[in-house]
């Protein structure tokens, strides 16, 4: 039974890092009338989702029942649900969770003029030598390192062959950290682990350098982006016309050594890079922001951001 007499906006990964950020914001924003999709499994997910106001939670694999009849109910898809461990190896698990749902779920949004907002990645740019523009007469060019970057580059490629990237938004986030990534294990951002290895051992490891010659080591650069805006970046597209490819980062990029600086200063030691890493790890980020700088852009810095976290979440353990 419907509850509001607003329609209903979907949010897949509801419950997940920054769909549960997204969630907040539209809180924050009057909306209620929000439908949760996520699999919450047996861990600690759903904590994210505690104080949140919502109509449901559904299962990921119960969506598509749930929509037969309720074509006009909808306003919106914000599809952010995915597999998003850069280290998954099971390539016909990601084709199937993050390529064919997408296209399952794009092709329901646009035969009922559903509007859909879907989360791509900056994972799809590869090692960067093509540069990041969020262009889409580019999209083609770009290489993935890894299995999940080349599973959401598979979704972005079906839109362009299919001439639907004028119909949808996509959103390429990059280096999102900030609360409510409690329950992702060895994927959080590297902020938790930092102010843990600071207090615990007296020092913050970072990777050495695979490219010594343009890099030193901590030297590698990141866009890094807090939760709190690229939520708000997000949420935009709800109340705008705009469509396309828009990159969700900071056009700033930072280094390793001033993130873990901002943590707790001088504290750096440098270790060799995990096996399973090397040839599929990012040195170098950075969100060409031309098209998204005439929207909503971030409104904190580096330092700001990473207060803000370990300040009043990590700290305290309190979710947002």
């Amino acid at each position: 039974m419907k509850l509001f007499k607003d329609k209903y906006i979907v949010v897949t990964g509801g419950a997940g890092f920054i769909g549960s950020g997204v969630i907040r914001v539209l809180n924050d924003q009057g909306f209620k009338n929000i439908i949760v999709v996520d699999d919450l499994g047996c861990d600690e997910k759903w904590k994210n989702l505690v104080g949140k106001k919502f109509l449901d939670v559904l299962h990921k694999d119960h969506l598509f029942d749930w929509l037969e009849g309720k074509e006009r109910d909808i306003e919106a898809f914000i599809h952010l649900g995915a597999c998003s461990s850069t280290v998954e190896t099971d390539a016909n698990y990601l084709l199937e969770n993050n390529y064919r749902y997408s296209v399952r779920l794009a092709e329901y949004a646009l035969a009922n003029e559903h509007r859909f907002i879907y989360a791509s990645s900056a994972a799809t740019y590869g090692d960067g030598i093509l540069g990041f523009s969020d262009e889409h007469e580019v999209i083609e060019r770009y290489e993935p390192l890894n299995m999940y970057g080349f599973s959401k580059h598979l979704f972005d490629l079906w839109l362009y062959e299919q001439n639907l990237l004028d119909k949808v938004v996509g959103l390429k986030y990059f280096n999102v950290f900030g609360p409510n990534e409690y329950h992702k294990g060895r994927m959080m951002s590297a902020i938790p682990k930092m102010l843990k290895d600071a207090h615990s051992k007296g020092k913050i490891s970072l990777f050495q350098s695979s490219e010594p010659e343009k890099y030193g080591d901590g030297g590698q650069m990141r866009d890094f982006i807090y939760v709190k805006d690229a939520a708000k970046m997000t949420i935009q597209f709800l109340t705008n016309e705009r469509t396309g490819i828009f990159n969700i980062g900071t056009g700033k990029p930072q280094t390793w050594n001033a993130l873990a600086n901002a943590v707790v200063p001088d504290k750096i030691e440098y270790i060799p890079m995990p096996e399973d890493l090397v040839g599929k790890y990012q040195n170098y980020t950075c969100a060409d922001m031309e098209k998204s700088e005439q929207l909503l852009m971030p409104e904190f810095t580096l330092e700001e951001a990473v207060k803000d976290y370990v300040d009043n979440y990590l700290l305290t353990k309190n979710y947002w």
